[in-house]
């Protein structure tokens, strides 16, 4: 075992090798003096993986894929680092003692169990799987409450909406800000050809593959509206999307007295990484600062729901309660991967999620065995 580091957080990053796990790594690289890596979670990246691991030193490392285990377990022998591999593996590890964070930044409905058995050992939970939320958001939010965990959001709107928030009371409506992503303007007639690297191409932000596609859909900000009902306890009703091109207001809220409180800041995801890290504290950071000089107009307007229908179908599948979201979830997930692979159209993914969510039995009150049985059946479907 590493030697106690006595005020330095220990934090477990899940998805180390993803976007947000790599920029969680910047800000850890830059205050050594507060955080250290205890466990670093990968999906199939073991190189990356291995790299990490070497700079950072952590108690133990995972990697998802177990035929990469022999190349990490290899490559880390000679140093004091345990290596483990498999999905139980990373939701075992969530156990351990000498966690104090859980940064839940595994991608899709994979992250749902060790984010799950974090919250049930205690650990605070920097979250920045909103999928977790979409697919079982009351009985993660359930979870906290009985085991006092604070869940601290990640995602940028609603780590804008939770920054608003401090200090307030009387919320009368979010106002979730979207970029519109690649093809904001638009219409179906000029998306039934589009290209895979079209799609990939974000404006404003540098994501992952799935999460990219999700945001040219609006599929993303669906999946956030969900998120935030559950994060912050307000019916989705109250809940609206703004589309925003600058992407530098990345949330707003408004107050029962008509204020509205806005988070402003440039397009990057180390600011709310930083700060769910060092909440209630705000620390120096070296990213630059906003120069409104740079942006003479912030725009904002109505999402497109005729074109980009899957935000739509978020708000269906979260006013229909029970499993829908899970449904919702998994069809998504299956439908962007074929997307990427050539085997469906842009447009085919909204087409392919609402037919999945008209065929697939629906469970008004559903257990966490229910949703990972909804979950299967959708995906091998």
């Amino acid at each position: 075992m590493k030697t106690d580091t006595g005020s330095i957080k220990r934090i477990a990053i899940l998805g180390s090798t993803g976007s947000i796990g790599t920029q969680a790594l910047n800000v850890i690289r830059r205050h050594r003096d507060r955080y250290a890596v205890e466990v670093l979670c990968a999906g199939g990246n073991a190189q990356l993986l291995i790299q990490q691991a070497l700079e950072f030193t952590p108690n133990a490392v995972v990697i998802a894929d177990k035929t990469k285990y022999r190349e990490v377990a290899d490559a880390l022998v000679d140093h004091d680092i345990k290596v483990f591999a498999g999905s139980d593996s990373v939701a075992d590890l969530m156990e351990m003692s000498t966690i104090d964070m859980v940064l839940a930044a595994i991608v899709g409905f994979a992250g749902l169990r060790p984010t799950l058995r974090a919250i049930e050992h205690g650990k605070a939970v920097a979250l920045a799987n909103k999928e977790t939320m979409v697919v079982a958001g009351r009985i993660v939010t359930d979870a906290a409450l009985r085991h006092h965990v604070p869940i601290l959001p990640v995602d940028s709107e609603h780590s804008a909406i939770f920054q608003c928030l401090v200090g307030e009371g009387a919320l009368d409506k979010i106002l979730l800000t979207a970029s519109g992503g690649p093809f904001r303007g638009r219409d179906r007639a000029s998306l039934e050809q589009v290209t895979v690297a079209e799609a990939l191409k974000h404006p404003n932000w540098s994501m992952g593959p799935k999460v990219t596609i999700d945001s040219a859909t609006l599929m993303n900000k669906g999946l956030e509206v969900i998120e935030a009902k559950w994060l912050f306890g307000v019916d989705v009703d109250r809940i609206e999307v703004v589309v925003h091109p600058q992407s530098v207001v990345h949330s707003m809220v408004q107050f029962c007295d008509g204020s509205v409180k806005a988070q402003l800041g440039i397009p990057t995801m180390e600011t709310p990484i930083q700060y769910a890290f060092s909440f209630p504290e705000r620390i120096e950071s070296h990213l630059p600062r906003l120069d409104f000089a740079h942006y003479p107009s912030l725009t904002f307007e109505k999402p497109d729901t005729d074109t980009f229908r899957c935000l739509s179908l978020a708000y269906k599948a979260i006013g229909k309660g029970g499993n829908m979201p899970c449904i919702m979830n998994a069809a998504n997930e299956v439908a962007v991967q074929r997307f990427l692979k050539g085997d469906l159209t842009f447009l085919g993914i909204a087409d392919y999620v609402e037919r999945v969510m008209e065929q697939t039995p629906f469970i008004a009150n559903p257990t966490l065995d229910d949703l990972f049985e909804t979950d299967r059946m959708v995906r091998e479907n």
